[in-house]
Formats: structure tokens, sequence, C-alpha cells
């Protein structure tokens, strides 16, 4: 057994463990936090397993599925899949211990049902960005959008029902468009071999061979499927209203790995199958790239909620990555592809972060507080690092991604780079006034939760105006409402990791641009040769 299949059926086989503990919240989260912690400790024997400088895919199994067709179970990584399926193992553990701080499930919805489809979800990412068939990439590309749906429609907001069916038809949807692209790839091969395959990369020899109208058709197919789920303007309305009604916890890994699959497609099927095609609507998706960066930006300034908030700084980042993809050089194509770790890594983050303080207060709009630096400044400082690395300040992880990105986009297509350097101004200026609205002023609003006998709120402005301590009045007694409180130390535990790679990639990538450099140059190589 190759370590990928050991990390793809292990979290299947706890999520089986878990859901027969749904009447037992408490061993449920304890025994998929052990899972997820013992995948992520897998991760490293196959880290040390993959060689940067060998073959382009590696550690790949394979077993027939359905012969007849040329179909197989087929899966291997390269450096860009390896680091994708990395940080996804990492935002498991994290998000389930962070769990209890962040989301309260429904009433009637058990921890065990909830866990059990976050692990599913965890092994069914894992077995999409280290499929080798490209059916078999199709198949997944849809499974896994069914417990997403579930986490989504049955854990989430008010209105989690039209949000799920949303996500799901956009998402289907596209993967049907990519289903008859594929299909089309699969009677080139056919014809030009005698018979038909899925295989990626004798699909890749034969289909950059065909004729560029061919290539335009088939590569749309791709594209709209990878846009769709990226996601890239105009495609991208799908993304606040899933992000907004999702748990917190499904909400990290929605925005912070599984919107992922998107670029990673762009990079590991459309560019090496399609090299004409990608080359010649290139101005086409440049134009989406930096109009995502701008409008996300905008928009993201102008949200009024938490979580939809980070939704459209991910549109604008989602278009950094585009940009850098399509720019065609070596510098922005591995600017993008470390994006896709550090997005991942910052933006997680910040969605956790943001769900403690939602969770606390009790309500996920920005200008129900103020004030929280003083009463929370453990919790101040996570959203401040969190925020840093979202704007790419230097010395945080994003701030390579990014400079490679425009440094690389720049000499090749400097007037989108130019363009796209007003969402690093637009990004500045959202996340600061994110912060100071939350953490600065006098302390106010959903700041004042906790109902107790006692312990008035020095410099603070209850909800409804005026100075000093916010009372409740009840029919026998009258009680103070206290601050909310700080980050507890489990709670710092479980933000430790993205904190240290954070700080630690922002001062010393190497580790991962290494790991993806050659990948990206695999890639860039199949198109410059055309």
């Amino acid at each position: 057994m190759s370590w990928l299949v050991a990390l793809i059926l292990l979290p299947l086989v706890g999520a089986l463990a878990v859901v027969g503990l749904r009447n037992n919240d408490r061993a449920a989260t304890l025994v998929a936090l052990a899972v997820s912690v013992a995948e992520l400790l897998l991760i490293v024997p196959t880290w040390l397993a993959y060689d940067p400088g060998g073959d382009r895919i590696q550690l790949a199994t394979s077993v027939d599925w359905i012969p007849a067709l040329g179909v197989h179970i087929s899966f291997g990584v390269d450096g860009i899949a390896l680091v994708m399926i990395a940080v996804i193992a990492l935002l498991v553990p994290v998000v389930i211990g962070a769990l209890n701080s962040t989301d309260r499930l429904p009433e009637g919805r058990s921890a065990g049902g909830f866990l059990s489809l976050v692990l599913v979800q965890e092994a069914l990412t894992v077995a999409v960005f280290a499929a080798t068939d490209v059916f078999l990439f199709y198949v997944l590309f849809e499974i896994m959008l069914v417990p997403m749906y579930f986490l989504i429609g049955f854990y989430g907001g008010p209105k989690r029902q039209y949000a799920a069916v949303k996500f799901f038809l956009y998402s289907f949807l596209g993967g049907l468009i990519m289903l008859a692209s594929a299909i089309g790839a699969y009677v080139l091969a056919a014809d030009e071999l005698g018979e038909g395959t899925f295989d990626w990369a004798t699909l890749v020899s034969v289909v950059s061979d065909a004729p560029l109208e061919t290539q335009i058709w088939l590569f749309l197919g791709f594209f709209v499927a990878f846009a769709i789920k990226a996601p890239l303007v105009p495609f991208h309305t799908w993304l606040p209203d899933a992000a907004g009604q999702a748990p917190i916890a499904v909400t990290v890994l929605l925005v912070g790995v599984l919107d992922k699959v998107g670029t990673f497609g762009f990079l590991r099927y459309s560019l090496p199958m399609f090299p004409d095609a990608s080359v010649q609507l290139a101005p086409l998706v440049l134009v989406l790239a930096v109009l995502g960066v701008i409008y996300g930006s905008i928009l993201a300034a102008g949200q009024q909620d938490m979580k939809r908030f980070v939704a459209y700084v991910s549109i604008a980042h989602f278009g950094f990555i585009a940009l850098g993809i399509f720019a065609f050089t070596p510098q922005a194509m591995v600017g993008s592809a470390t994006y896709m770790l550090n997005h991942s890594l910052a933006t997680g983050m910040l969605i956790l972060v943001i769900g403690i303080v939602a969770a606390r207060g009790t309500s996920t709009r920005i200008s129900d507080y103020g004030g929280m630096f003083k009463l929370t400044p453990i919790l101040g400082g996570m959203l401040l690092l969190a925020g840093m690395s979202t704007l790419s300040l230097p010395g945080t992880n994003s701030f390579v991604s990014e400079f490679l990105v425009l440094l690389g986009a720049f000499d090749s297509r400097p007037v989108y780079a130019i363009i796209a350097t007003v969402g690093m101004v637009l990004a500045a200026a959202y996340v600061l006034w994110l912060y100071q609205r939350i953490m600065t002023g006098p302390v106010r609003g959903a700041a004042l939760v906790d109902v107790t006998d006692g312990g008035a709120v020095p410099d603070a402005t209850p909800a409804g105006g005026g100075t000093g301590t916010a009372t409740a009045v009840a029919p026998e007694k009258t009680e103070t409402r206290k601050a909310i409180r700080d980050l507890s130390g489990k709670e710092i535990a479980v933000l430790a990791p993205l904190v240290v790679l954070i700080v630690g990639l922002g001062f010393y990538p190497q580790p991962v641009l290494d790991t993806v450099t050659p990948s990206v140059e695999a890639t860039l190589q199949a198109v410059q040769e055309r």
C-alpha cells in the first residue's frame, strides 16, 4: 500500500468510527482529532519519500477499474499536489481542535455526524489532488461536493439550504461540462492510439498535438469547471453565500482547500493538455483575473459580515493566482503555486480567529464590535497577524508568493501586473478597516456578552449607546454584562501551528519553493515548447 492510499483510507476509516459515536459528542471529537493528527503524521514519510528532482509524478499506484474503457484508479503526486495534500492534513486537526471555540452546531445535530463528514471531505480532497486518471479525477471532483453540501445544508446558518444548493449546482454543472471535454480527449486518444484512455500522461502527449480549434473547445470545458471551483469572476457568486452560511470549520476547508482544486486544475490539466489553447486564451483569463482582484477587493471593503468579507478577499486572491499561472513565466507560476499554500494558511487562520470572535460575541456583523483589543489582547494579536499575512506584509508567508506573481507577470504582462498592484493597496485598506472596527476604539456592542453577578468593564460603551457599565434588568436581580474573555491556552495551542508557518515561511520559504519549482518548470516547459 502506497503512502497516498493510506492518506486516503485513514480518514474514511476514521469517519466510520466517528459516525458510530454520534450519541457521544466528546468521544466523537476525540476520535476525529486523533485520526486527523495521525493523518498529519503520515504526511512526514510521504514528504520524505518525494524527490523534488525526480519524475513529475511520484508515489504512483494504479489498479484497473473499468478496463474496457481504459479507466484506472490511479494516484500519484507532483510537488504542487503534495503541498496541497499537506495543507489539508494540517487544517483538519486545527479546525477540529477549535470546533468548540468557533461553532455551535444546530439543535439536534451531533458532533459525530458533523466530524464524520469532515473526515470524508478530507479523504476525497486528498484523492482529488492525487488522482492521475482524468475520469477518476472527474468522479472525485463531483463526489467531493456531497459531504460539503451536507456540511453546509445541515449545520450552516439560517439560509443554509439556499447556500448549499447553489454551491452544489454551480460546481456540479461545471463538472458535467468538464466531463464532456474529458470524453472529447478520450476520443482523440482512441483515434490516435487505436484505443481510448483516460491516463493523464498519455492524454497530455496526445491531446497537446491536436489542432488549435479542437484544443480551444476542450480547454473551455475544463476551464469553466475550474473557474467555478476557484472561483474566478464572474463564476464566483456561490462563494459568498456558501462561506457566509457554512460553519466556521467548514468555511476554513471550503475557502482554504476545496477552492484550490480549481487553480490546481489549471496547472495539472489545462496547461499541459491544451498548451496552444492556453496561450491563445490567456488574455481572456488575465482579464478575468485582474477583474477579480479589483472587484473582490472593493466588495470586501464594503462588507458588513465578517464571513462574507473573507469570501470576497479570497476572490481577490484567486485573481492573483490566476494572473501568475497565465503569465507563463517561471517566477509568476512558482508564485501562484506557493500562493495556493500561503492563502490556505493565512485565510484559514483569519477565518478561525473571526470564528472565535463571532462565537464569543454571538454575531458576525463587524459593526457589532469595538475595542476588543483592550479586553482580548492575544486574540487581537492573532487577528492582526492573520490580517498582515492576508495583505502580504513582508515577513509573512504570503509576501513571497505575491511578490513573485507580480514580478513574473510584469515581465510578460506588464499592464495586467500594474492593474493588479492596485489590489495590494486595497488589501491594506480593507484589512486595516476590519481590524480597526473590531479591535480599536471604546469597548462596545457584542464585546459585552457574558452575564455575571458583577464586574463592570471600564471604558465600556453599551450596544445602545452611552458610557459606563451595560446592565440587563431581570425580574429578581440586576446583572452586569461582562466583557468577553481572551484566548485560552487550548485555543492558543490550536492556532500555534498556523502562526509558526505564517512567520516561518515568511522568512524561510525555500522548502516549499524547492518542492513546487520542478513541477512548475515541467508545466511551463510543456507550454513553451509549443
